[in-house]
């Protein structure tokens, strides 16, 4: 007789990972205000690159698409209008990630505010919701999403991005969470999200445009795959451990244990970590080892090529895939050399957004004169030792040999930003006016951290957002 049943009836008894994650997500127990409050942190931090983002030019190429893909008016594209909820999603989540400067969590390797915050604000503004249910849908949305990445890393990162696949789980989450899906419905999305799970470390080769499509793409999924659940659409109910799954398609190793262990006791948005740096991730415990060295010592650019000989970095074998362009040919291929950001830092003593402008490089290489000089004296090299260490940990070790025979060491487990080495809600406002004012105003900055401290107290987003929205392109509604 079972065999006659219809398929979402025999799938609602099934006990697999990805219906035990359904289960969860849609029947949460209650959040923690510590959740709730490191959530509020993560839209912070989040919202700064989103808003800091939208101007630059692959936001703009995404903007004008999602113009032509219809007229809906459901919700915000910050600084170019509004467009469906979808479309924004897109839009948003690819200016999030642009500046390389969204956070990061260690042992998923997924930058989670780019995809899901802008699906959940999509939906939460079409669905004329308020601050207290988005923030709710942001914690879900990064539990679902680091805990499958954590079940697949490292062996997934390989060849996929993270941000891309993954995400696209927590951003259907989010978003599904938002429209108030049951368990059965939540399943669905959770299908749908996977079967369209994507992003391919490929384009790293030319430096292309295509990661930061990967969080746009993977909040107009999510949110497509929520809305589709709710009208009937169905998923895969075992999209992740199937035996043609996520899982075994994206992974050469995977711990499904770690998508449910813990679930309602461990919430993984209080893991989260916030970057410091305008550059791979991968690159940040060795930046924070060569600014200690430079502080330490009292070097200025010239001191540096003066007395040091050689610059020895350690690093993990994963990383070290991202991040081994040795004499970057444009800002974007910088952002991905572990050589040029050490360089900077020592040189500079930053690694901001003014160390990738254009006029640095050339079609030969790096053409900024003292940065030139240094760059073939810093050597990278994957330590094994290191390597077994990740993604528990994200290490480096710096050693600067002087002309004099010198050797000076520094180095860490982990960046400033992470969960074991902490910034403040106060450097991460910092981090924030510094990114939106010059681009955007003060008055918009304010604005918007306004908007993040009394969230809970937003009774509608989708009015706090078009506001929000029209100081951004500096028109004033009321």
């Amino acid at each position: 007789m079972s065999s006659n049943l219809p398929l979402k009836e025999n799938r609602v008894t099934h006990a697999g990972t990805s219906a035990t994650l359904a289960a969860f997500v849609a029947n949460p127990p209650s959040i923690p205000t510590s959740a709730l409050e490191d959530a509020r942190r993560s839209v912070l931090d989040g919202l700064g690159s989103l808003l800091a983002g939208s101007v630059e030019p692959p936001a703009r190429i995404v903007q004008d698409l999602v113009r032509d893909l219809g007229r809906a008016d459901d919700a915000s594209v910050f600084s170019a209008g509004r467009a469906s909820a979808a479309g924004a999603a897109l839009a948003n989540g690819v200016a999030t990630h642009i500046l390389e400067l969204d956070d990061i969590h260690k042992g998923s390797t997924v930058h989670a505010a780019a995809p899901i915050i802008p699906a959940a604000l999509a939906v939460a503004e079409r669905e004329h919701l308020g601050g207290a249910a988005f923030l709710r849908a942001v914690v879900l949305g990064y539990d679902a999403a680091l805990r499958i990445g954590e079940a697949v890393n490292p062996s997934h990162y390989r060849h996929w991005h993270p941000t891309g696949t993954v995400a696209t789980f927590g951003a259907a989450v989010a978003a599904g969470a938002l429209m108030g899906l049951d368990e059965r419905q939540m399943l669905d999305a959770l299908g749908t999200a996977g079967t369209q799970a994507a992003g391919l470390w490929e384009f790293n080769a030319s430096g292309a445009m295509s990661k930061t499509l990967h969080p746009g793409k993977a909040a107009m999924n999510g949110v497509m795959a929520a809305d589709l659940a709710r009208r009937g659409f169905t998923g895969a109910p075992t999209i992740l451990e199937g035996p043609r799954g996520f899982f075994v398609a994206t992974s050469a190793v995977h711990d499904a244990r770690r998508v449910t262990t813990g679930l309602g006791e461990v919430w993984k948005v209080s893991e989260n970590g916030y970057k410091l740096y305008s550059c791979c991730g991968h690159t940040h415990t060795a930046i924070d080892a060569a600014l200690s060295l430079r502080q330490e010592h009292g070097w200025n650019a010239d001191q540096v090529l003066e007395q040091v000989r050689e610059v020895r970095v350690a690093t993990y074998g994963p990383g070290w895939d991202i991040v081994s362009e040795l004499n970057p040919r444009t800002p974007y291929q910088a952002k991905f050399s572990l050589a040029y950001v050490v360089s900077a830092a020592l040189l500079e003593g930053a690694v901001g957004l003014t160390q990738f402008s254009e006029d640095r490089f050339g079609p030969s290489g790096v053409i900024q004169g003292t940065l030139a000089r240094l760059l073939p004296r810093v050597r990278p090299a994957v330590s094994e030792e290191l390597t077994a260490m990740y993604p528990a940990a994200w290490p480096a070790r710096v050693e600067v040999e002087l002309t004099n025979g010198q050797v000076l060491r520094a180095g860490g487990d982990f960046p400033r930003g992470n969960q074991e080495n902490p910034v403040s809600t106060a450097e991460l406002e910092a981090k924030f006016r510094a990114l939106v004012e010059p681009r955007l105003g003060a008055v918009a900055a304010e604005h918007a951290l306004t908007l993040v401290r009394t969230l809970e107290d937003i009774p509608d987003l989708a009015v706090a957002s078009a506001n929000l929205n029209a100081l951004c392109q500096g028109v004033r509604h009321e």
